[in-house]
């Protein structure tokens, strides 16, 4: 079968990724798997944390969520932002992406016994070139 050729995108494999694309497609390709390795180690800082990752890269109509996980009856929303620093990684948050997070958990909380009336928590995980996580707890409190 191969890959899919999409206009003005270069030809891509099964999973989407660019294929045959030299230098740009492989550092597409690294940035991938840094940001995989970003949120596995997120998930595992939840783990330990004592909460359950129920669900990694959710997708609703609205958008993704990198990870989904519970604490007790409250259901926490993580945004994964990886980069060189956990600055540099907060400045890649943009506000249309917290309103994407925002809209994409509010269809999630409509399959939850409580629906909207859910707690939650929407939280953003920073994980800088070394592989230290920073979580900003609450980040999208008014």
């Amino acid at each position: 079968m191969g890959g899919v050729l999409r206009r003005g995108s270069g030809l891509r494999g099964p999973d989407g990724m660019a294929r045959g694309g030299g230098e740009r497609s492989l550092r597409g390709l690294r940035s991938h798997h840094a940001g995989l390795a970003a949120e596995d180690r997120v998930a595992q800082a939840y783990d330990r944390g004592g909460m359950s990752v129920c669900a990694r890269r959710w997708r609703g109509s609205a958008g993704e969520i990198d990870i989904v996980a519970r604490d007790g009856a409250r259901v926490i929303f993580i945004e994964v932002k990886q980069s060189r620093t956990h600055d540099e990684a907060a400045s890649h948050l943009t506000p249309w992406q917290m309103s994407r997070i925002r809209t994409a958990a509010s269809e999630f909380l409509a399959g939850e016994p409580r629906g909207q009336l859910t707690e939650v928590r929407i939280d953003v995980a920073l994980v800088d070139g070394y592989g230290r996580v920073e979580i900003l707890e609450n980040a999208c409190a008014a």
